[in-house]
């Protein structure tokens, strides 16, 4: 009888399917994107301007395929990004490296991550490319459908939930916010910004996964006061608008539901930096893409919303590799240690 070792380099491995998967998709995509555009794009959106004007991003409206040429192929990055984290998940598989976390191997959560960051590249590309209403809703929500799985990774850890409870959750919130975008608009007639909010509560998440107390708990949410001051939100426009800023209370959301400490670690350096840098990095890049902008030349090949798209890619590929350091503090068993899990992976 064969031993397990040999079973398992001698097995066929099974993950290939959804990296498969995930290239038909985009190839369908492709294909369904440039037949659209021959046929024409339709009317645009009411917030977006006309053939041969400066865009809302910078770049000048163009009448051919793409609206926005530089700022819609800018979005490729996140296809790659995402494509590379189904390739490293897929060598997780084949070398049958143990799933000590869930973003290890074919783990489904692990593909939503992945899924979730090639989503951005062709949500986005939809938005720039044809400036329709369709365009920016499904942008929107490719947003959405990635910033919302982090905190909830993380709540679900603290919470103790079981996989099942983390997709209902999700596929609810993301269900709710796209039809309320579709049929509200963007702040889903209750002015709420979830993607802004979605930021500030997983940084709040964060800390209580890194310090859980029951006493942090309490005051967690003052953690996304600090996140929205660096977004140039301060607490006295908060106080003058306390109306416009009811979502602040969201960030004790966390603490709500974070009863348990985690069984986990991760390791912070250098994965989490590379994302939250790059991320910042790119909303300061982000600020100077816009039409009102000092910095702006809408005939460049360079555009600053393109920048941000690509650094933005890298920050997913840097929280995607992040959260693979996790090791596991069960004490029925030793830890685990990721960095020797994510090196038999690459070999």
């Amino acid at each position: 009888m064969a031993s397990t070792e040999e079973q398992q380099s001698t097995r066929e491995p099974t993950f290939g399917t959804p990296l498969r998967r995930a290239g038909l998709a985009l190839g369908v995509f492709a294909v369904g994107f440039v037949g659209a555009g021959i046929v024409g794009w339709g009317p645009p959106a009411a917030n977006e301007q006309a053939i041969g004007e400066i865009s809302r991003w910078c770049e000048r409206v163009s009448g051919g395929l793409l609206r926005e040429p530089i700022n819609t192929l800018g979005n490729l990055a996140f296809v790659i990004a995402g494509l590379a984290m189904f390739v490293r998940l897929s060598r997780d598989e084949i070398d049958a490296v143990p799933r000590v976390n869930r973003l290890i191997g074919n783990a489904p959560i692990a593909l939503l991550f992945a899924s979730a960051s090639v989503f951005l590249g062709p949500g986005s590309m939809v938005m720039h490319g044809t400036h329709t209403r369709f365009g920016a809703w499904i942008d929107n929500v490719s947003m959405i459908a990635f910033i919302l799985i982090p905190w909830l990774l993380n709540v679900s850890a603290m919470g103790r939930w079981s996989r099942k409870t983390f997709f209902v959750v999700y596929a609810s919130v993301l269900g709710a916010y796209a039809a309320g975008y579709w049929f509200q608009g963007p702040d889903l007639g209750i002015g709420l910004d979830l993607f802004g909010a979605s930021i500030g509560i997983w940084a709040v998440s964060e800390v209580l996964y890194r310090w859980w107390s029951p006493s942090l708990r309490v005051v967690s949410g003052f953690v996304g006061f600090g996140v929205a001051a660096v977004f140039g939100v301060t607490p006295a426009a908060m106080i003058a608008s306390p109306g416009e800023y009811w979502w602040m209370a969201l960030m004790w959301l966390p603490a709500v539901v974070a009863t348990h400490p985690p069984n986990a670690r991760r390791r912070y350096v250098p994965w989490f930096w590379v994302g939250v840098g790059s991320f910042l990095i790119a909303y300061a890049i982000w600020l100077t893409g816009t039409a009102d902008h000092p910095w702006c030349d809408p005939d460049s090949l360079y555009q600053a919303h393109a920048v941000w798209h690509i650094l933005g890619a890298l920050a997913t590929w840097g929280f995607f590799r992040y959260f693979r350091t996790e090791r596991s503090m069960d004490v029925n068993g030793p830890p685990v240690n990721l960095e020797r899990a994510d090196h038999q992976s690459r070999r």
